[in-house]
This record gives structure tokens, C-alpha cells and sequence, in this order.
């Protein structure tokens, strides 16, 4: 045996020297792997509290680091065109001084004063929902039909329930995009999930077209999400809805 072993040495050598290699190898690929896990953003888009319409959208940070959320786009696909809207603000005007509290407080009321910071700071964060939300954090933007309604009105559209009066208008997806910065990284992220609006026995049913929600993060698409950055800090993003609302020949010929 030993006689063997010494006669075929190199050629052990060898078979030892590609394993160890390939051993080397896996070890890397998985250091690589769970590197990239770590560094890649993960941001869910769900219902929560129930299933439907009225359920609350959620927005989880699933990612490693914290996120900044600049932007909450929804996109609402009707018959005749699309509606565009920024849902970042909530539909609240910004009162000057709720950066900072009254500082005109008596000397012995520095109690008084940091609730009233305390309470502008509330104030602040139920205006916008803007700004950093940690590693493992979540925001809801309010109900589904809430945004729906929202766009609706902007729009002028009137809503039987949460579907349109006008019997030629139908409302048919509700995409919403969330547009955001991971970390240190020079490119924003995004990440979008589509829902279908369909009627169910006179309700209107919320159904999502996938399981999971989209990431926008190849070099590409992070190439276009910081050019609809650039657009939408110059302009109003509502401007590119391609809505037409019927014209009054076709609720005619309708009826």
C-alpha cells in the first residue's frame, strides 16, 4: 500500500490540490452570496389587516441598512388612459413652525417644551411620508380605495363606491412604485407592485398580479429611475396622465 501510494504521489498530489481548489471555490461563492444578500435592497409592498379594497398598503424595509423613501408613485389604469400621482404628502397642508417647537415656554416649563417638540415632530412625520425608514421598519400610505379616491378627485372623477359613476369609465390596475436610497449608494432604487381591479358580485376585488413585489434595481433601470428623479423634482408627475375622461357622445350612445 505504502509502495502504491509512493509510486502514484504526484498524481495524488494533484486530486488533492483540484479538491482543495474546489472546496476554496464553494467557500467563495458562498461568502459572495451572502455578501450580495446583505447589500441588496429588499422592499415589500403588501395588504394588510385584510384583503381588499379597504386594506391598508403596506410598506416593509426588509433590507440590511435603512432606506429613504423619496418618492410613492401610484398609477391608476383606467378605460380611457392612465392617472399619474405622488402620494408621498398626505392630504394635509404644512403649518409653519412644526419644525421646531415654541420656544416661548416659562423657565420652569421645560417639560412643556419637550412635549411640544415632541408633538411638532408628530406633526412633522404625519405630513409626509418621506424620510428614512429603517432595516426591518414599516409605513402604510393608508388604504387602497383611500388612494383611489385621492386620484379621483384630483381628477374629477365621481365615485359610486369605489367605482366610477360614469358607467363608460372602468377602473382596471392600481400600480404603485415606491422610489428610494439604499444606504451610501449614489443610485436611487425602486420597487413597484401591480394590483388588478376587477368587479366581484358588485364589490370591486384588489388582486395582485404577482406574488411578490418587482425590484427596480439593475445598473438600467437605476439609470432611469434617477432620470424620472431629475423629471419629477422639475414638474409635477401628474402632468404625464394620459386620462381622457368620456365624452358626453359616448355616455349617449351608451345609454
Amino acid at each position: 500500500m505504502m509502495e502504491w501510494i509512493a509510486n502514484h504521489s504526484k498524481t495524488i498530489s494533484a486530486i488533492a490540490s483540484i479538491g482543495s481548489f474546489f472546496i476554496w471555490l464553494v467557500y467563495a461563492q458562498l461568502l459572495y452570496h451572502n455578501f450580495r444578500r446583505q447589500r441588496r435592497p429588499r422592499v415589500l409592498i403588501n395588504r394588510g389587516k385584510s384583503k381588499g379594497i379597504d386594506s391598508l398598503c403596506i410598506v416593509s424595509n426588509m433590507s440590511a441598512e435603512s432606506i429613504f423613501i423619496e418618492h410613492i408613485i401610484a398609477r391608476l389604469d383606467t378605460s380611457h388612459g392612465s392617472l399619474l400621482m405622488d402620494v408621498t404628502e398626505f392630504e394635509r397642508s404644512y403649518q409653519e413652525g412644526d419644525e421646531q417647537g415654541n420656544n416661548q415656554q416659562d423657565g420652569d416649563s421645560e417639560q412643556s417644551a419637550q412635549e411640544a417638540s415632541s408633538s411638532s415632530e408628530w406633526r412633522i412625520s404625519d405630513t409626509t411620508r418621506q424620510g428614512p425608514l429603517g432595516s426591518g421598519d414599516f409605513l402604510h400610505i393608508g388604504t387602497f380605495s383611500e388612494v383611489i379616491e385621492r386620484m379621483a378627485r384630483r381628477n374629477g372623477i365621481s365615485l359610486d363606491g369605489h367605482w366610477p359613476s360614469n358607467e363608460q369609465l372602468e377602473f382596471q390596475r392600481l400600480t404603485l412604485s415606491i422610489i428610494g436610497i439604499y444606504g451610501s449608494e449614489d443610485h436611487p432604487i425602486g420597487v413597484e407592485r401591480a394590483f388588478r381591479l376587477h368587479d366581484a358580485n358588485g364589490e370591486c376585488a384588489l388582486v395582485p398580479e404577482r406574488w411578490d413585489s418587482n425590484r427596480l434595481s439593475s445598473r438600467r433601470q437605476r439609470h432611469k429611475l434617477r432620470k424620472l428623479l431629475n423629471r419629477i423634482s422639475g414638474e409635477d408627475i401628474s402632468e404625464q396622465s394620459t386620462f381622457q375622461p368620456p365624452s358626453d357622445e359616448e355616455s349617449r350612445s351608451k345609454a
